[in-house]
């Protein structure tokens, strides 16, 4: 079984290691106990989304870029499985898209994103 408490520990440690920081370091900044912290990254502990939220303004990464990271692996640990068990890999239901462009961030009236997914999805 694949464990989502995991690999987010271990994404949340690979982060830290690569900053060079101790887990004193990023727990006194996040202001989680250190105990704590070093259960959350070996898959020990659920951390919640206000934590999460802390732990990545400790590591100066966005949540989103965390997530990512998660999710990529996440993948590799489930195509690894299917592997393993000869199972055939599943194609993703979802579409993918094929470009995000963002044309400003500022939060003002005029902000506008564009989005441009594939021709046979608009046409559904």
């Amino acid at each position: 079984m694949i464990l989502l408490r995991r690999l987010l520990g271990d994404v949340l440690r690979r982060q830290r290691q690569r900053q060079g920081r101790t887990l004193r370091e990023v727990s006194s900044s996040a202001r989680v106990s250190l105990g704590y912290l070093s259960e959350v990254e070996r898959g020990q502990k659920e951390a919640s989304s206000e934590l999460l939220s802390a732990i990545c303004d400790a590591l100066d990464v966005r949540m989103s870029e965390l997530m990512r990271e998660v999710s990529d692996e996440l993948s590799l640990a489930e195509l690894a499985r299917s592997a393993a068990a000869n199972e055939p890999v599943p194609v993703p239901v979802r579409p993918m898209l094929n470009s995000v462009s963002v044309t400003s961030v500022a939060k003002v009236p005029t902000e506008r994103v564009t989005i441009k997914a594939p021709a046979d999805v608009v046409a559904a």
